[in-house]
């Protein structure tokens, strides 16, 4: 048996195909340096993440300080927002108004490739890391359910898509203040918000699919060959992206939320 390969198939005396049996499986992995620390803080951030938002979601309060209002609540679409927009959908809604509009760009960063990797590796440990053994057996990738729910990111991208335009027009509504045309450290915390927001969007595979795919020569379409390009320089930093963006519209959230409470005062710059 020294001179079996492994998986290599033998007869015995009556002809019958002989298995030999498996080695013992080796160590989860041979690697020395701490490679838990990554998936482990993605964790920590990703859950942290999870829990701010739900308690912002549901507190309906300190969104909204003129003329700042928090990314967590635009549009603001019920006629009980203190936001001066317009109501589409009047006032029998009594709940927060973050929960109508958090879960769509919630779907597009929960089906993200990027974020699946990132969650898949720290929750699930398929694989935690690279050269270590998953935790998990019998994993059949994101073809049966629930994973295969996944592949609405494509549709997700597209449900998304409105969010920074409506973050843009935030952002350049928060040069007006009561007594006029001005900017404040809240007008820099909502572009730099919304500058992520677009980069993190534009920057998705959907993105870069609607913009180039389907396209066998793009010397027969030089504009989409243009946009391809961009959008393929910006989907080569999409995990930057991502993160940047997660923390940017948690600190715009929270810097608006501080001023409508009263705890800080909004430093006007002019």
């Amino acid at each position: 048996m020294a001179d079996v390969r492994l998986g290599e198939i033998l007869e015995d005396s009556d002809g019958r195909e002989v298995r030999p049996l498996r080695p013992p499986r080796g160590p989860r992995t041979l690697r020395t340096d701490r490679w838990w620390a990554l998936p482990l803080v993605t964790a920590v951030v990703l859950l942290g993440f999870v829990a701010y938002g739900s308690w912002v979601a549901f507190q309906n309060a300190n969104y909204y300080a003129d003329p700042y209002i928090s990314p967590f609540y635009s549009p603001c679409l019920v006629g009980t927002c203190l936001h001066p927009t317009a109501s589409f959908i009047g006032s029998w809604w009594k709940w927060s108004p973050a929960l109508l509009i958090l879960p769509f760009p919630l779907l597009f960063r929960l089906t993200c490739y990027y974020y699946r990797k990132a969650y898949y590796r720290s929750f699930w440990w398929s694989p935690p890391a690279c050269a270590v053994r998953d935790a998990r057996f019998g994993y059949s990738g994101e073809t049966r359910f629930p994973l295969i729910l996944q592949n609405v990111h494509r549709y997700a991208f597209f449900l998304a898509l409105p969010f920074p335009v409506f973050l843009t027009w935030d952002a350049i509504q928060s040069f007006s203040f009561p007594d006029g045309l001005g900017m404040g450290l809240g007008t820099l915390v909502l572009l730099v918000n919304v500058f992520l927001l677009w980069g993190y969007t534009l920057s998705c595979h959907s993105c870069r699919h609607l913009v180039g795919g389907h396209v066998d020569q793009f010397s027969k379409a030089p504009v989409r060959h243009f946009l391809w390009r961009r959008v393929s320089w910006l989907n080569v930093h999409h995990a930057r992206w991502a993160w940047a963006s997660l923390f940017s519209v948690a600190m715009a959230d929270l810097y608006v939320r501080l001023v409508a409470s009263g705890t800080i005062n909004d430093v006007r710059l002019f």
